[in-house]
């Protein structure tokens, strides 16, 4: 990295550990994210986005172990969780039990909550200085087309928003979801 890329990688992590929304580049799109574990910087995400609570949302994480906290690996049989984890790292959303411990903030109406384990490196090397995985939601306004650069995100969102600066990658389509006990398919990729 650069000074400059240094200097605003401290500054969004910063923003995160003080319970902000910051935007980061995923595989596909810049991403809205903040600390999953603070129902203050989720309600301000779901604010900005005028998303419903029920809704629920995606956890977005360098290590398939960042998500065991969120997660009831139990609930799938060996065959399905080595199905998940052959997809990872990579652009595949998988839709799994959730923990009864995970806050309903995350899960919304339901009892799973979906999860990635990312291959972007710079969104890798964001959750592992965290320690933690992040909300992942589309970084646009409702009705705008979700960004893809940088200088989008900010006309969006403000000179003052965080965005960790970095390139999206090579994906046109966000990650595919998929459901981690039936396999079936939710959302194209």
């Amino acid at each position: 990295m650069n000074k400059d890329t240094t200097n605003n990688f401290s500054t969004v992590l910063h923003a995160l550990q003080q319970q902000r929304v910051i935007a980061y580049p995923t595989e596909a799109v810049f991403g809205l994210g903040c600390d999953p574990d603070s129902e203050v910087a989720v309600e301000a995400l779901l604010g900005l986005k005028h998303r419903p609570r029920e809704k629920g949302l995606i956890l977005i994480a360098d290590n398939f172990q960042q998500l065991l906290p969120y997660i009831d690996e139990t609930a799938l049989s060996d065959t399905q969780l080595q199905t998940v984890l052959a997809t990872w790292p990579g652009p595949v959303t998988w839709v799994m039990p959730a923990r009864a411990t995970t806050p309903t903030w995350l899960t919304g109406q339901f009892s799973s909550l979906a999860v990635r384990v990312t291959d972007h490196p710079l969104v890798k090397e964001l959750c592992h200085k965290f320690g933690k995985p992040l909300v992942s939601t589309s970084a646009n306004l409702n009705g705008q087309p979700p960004c893809r650069l940088a200088d989008e995100v900010i006309k969006q969102f403000g000179h003052d928003f965080p965005v960790l600066a970095g390139h999206v990658g090579g994906r046109e389509n966000p990650s595919e979801i998929k459901d981690a006990l039936t396999g079936n398919l939710i959302r194209q990729g």
